[in-house]
C-alpha cells in the first residue's frame, strides 16, 4: 500500500509517517520503481506508535515496544523492555507532576496574598466608623419578593440539631437557652481569592453576605444591649471556610456550618439552586425559649439587615 492508505487506516499524517521512518522505526519495502510499499505490519507498527504517543510516551522511545512486536510477541508490552519503558513514562511524568504542583502552591501563595493584600478589616473599637468597602453593594441588584417560603415558621420548634461552629465545639439549636437567640442564614461569603458562582449579581437577595456579616459585627454590642443574647450566622459552607471569614472580618461571633442543610430539612427552610449548588435563601430567624419568634424573609438590602433586626428587638422588648 501507499503512505496515504497507511496514515489513513493508522489514523496518523503522512509527515508523521516520514519522521517514523526518519527514525528507523518503520523500514517499508521499496518497489523497482523507488516507490515505498507499506504492508499490514507497518500498520499495526503506525497505531502503536501512534497508541503510544498517547500515553504520553514520546516517539523517539518507543522502540522496545516495536522491538517487542518484531520479536513475535502478541503485544508490544509483552517484554521487560517494554515493562521498563513504562517505568520510565511514568517517572518522567511523576517529575512533572511535582514539578507542577509546587509551581501550583507558588501560584496560589501569590494569589491569596494579592486578593487579601489590601482587604484587611480592623477590628471593632468603640467609636470606630468601620464602613468600608465591604458594606457597599453594586447598584441595580434584584430585590427578592415574598414568595410565602417562611410564612410557615412563626411559632415552630427550632430542632435539636448540633451544628459545628467556628469556635470549635458544636452548637446544639434545641438548646439555646430561654433569652433570644439571633441566626442569619445566608447563601455564601465570598473570599477575595475565590469567584462566586456564575451569575450571582442577578440571583434576586444572593449577593450582600459580607455586607451582611460587617453589619451583624458593627452592631453586635447593641444588639446584645437590646436583649439578644447571642448571634450566629449560618449557612452549608464548611467550618474551614467560614474559620477564614470571621478572622478576616475580625467577627465577634461564631459561624455555624450545615453542608447537608439539615436545619432547611427539619424547618423547611427556602432554598435555591445555582452552579450545581443548593444554598440557603437569605433569612434571620429570631429564637426564644426553643421557640421560632419572628422571621425576616426576604431580606433587602442585606448591607441594612443589622440594623433592621436591631430596630425589631428595641421595638419588642422581652
Amino acid at each position: 500500500m501507499q503512505i496515504g492508505e497507511l496514515a489513513r487506516r493508522a489514523g496518523v499524517t503522512t509527515k508523521a509517517v516520514r519522521y517514523y521512518e526518519s527514525l528507523g522505526l518503520l523500514v517499508p519495502v521499496r518497489l523497482a520503481n523507488g516507490y515505498r510499499d507499506y504492508d499490514e505490519h507497518d500498520v499495526r507498527i503506525t497505531q502503536e506508535i501512534r497508541a503510544l504517543a498517547g500515553l504520553g510516551i514520546p516517539v523517539e522511545r518507543t522502540r522496545p515496544f516495536l522491538d517487542c512486536l518484531a520479536a513475535g510477541h502478541r503485544h508490544a508490552d509483552d517484554c521487560p523492555s517494554s515493562l521498563a519503558g513504562y517505568r520510565d513514562a511514568i517517572d518522567d511524568l511523576t517529575q512533572r507532576i511535582e514539578g507542577l504542583s509546587a509551581r501550583r502552591a507558588v501560584l496560589v501563595a501569590h494569589l491569596h496574598e494579592a486578593a487579601h493584600r489590601h482587604l484587611a478589616v480592623p477590628p471593632v473599637n468603640e467609636g470606630e466608623d468601620l464602613m468600608t468597602d465591604h458594606m457597599s453593594l453594586p447598584a441595580g441588584l434584584p430585590v427578592p419578593e415574598d414568595d410565602g417560603a417562611a410564612a410557615h415558621l412563626p411559632g415552630m420548634k427550632v430542632p435539636h440539631l448540633e451544628l459545628p461552629g467556628t469556635g470549635g465545639k458544636p452548637i446544639r439549636l434545641g438548646a439555646l437557652g430561654t433569652g433570644r437567640t439571633v441566626i442569619y442564614v445566608y447563601p455564601l461569603t465570598g473570599r477575595p481569592d475565590t469567584d462566586l458562582p456564575d451569575g450571582w449579581n442577578s440571583i434576586p437577595g444572593a449577593r450582600g453576605c459580607t455586607p451582611e456579616a460587617c453589619g451583624f459585627r458593627d452592631h453586635y454590642q447593641d444588639l446584645l444591649a437590646a436583649g439578644a443574647d447571642g448571634v450566629f450566622g449560618l449557612s452549608s459552607q464548611d467550618t474551614d471556610y467560614q474559620r477564614e471569614v470571621v478572622e478576616r472580618l475580625h467577627l465577634p461571633f461564631e459561624m455555624l456550618s450545615d453542608p447537608a442543610r439539615s436545619l432547611a430539612q427539619e424547618l423547611g427552610l427556602p432554598t435555591f439552586r445555582t452552579n450545581r449548588l443548593t444554598l440557603y435563601k437569605r433569612l434571620t430567624l429570631i429564637v426564644r425559649d426553643g421557640v421560632i419568634e419572628h422571621v425576616f424573609y426576604p431580606i433587602f438590602p442585606p448591607n441594612e439587615h443589622a440594623g433592621q433586626v436591631l430596630n425589631w428587638l428595641r421595638d419588642n422588648p422581652r
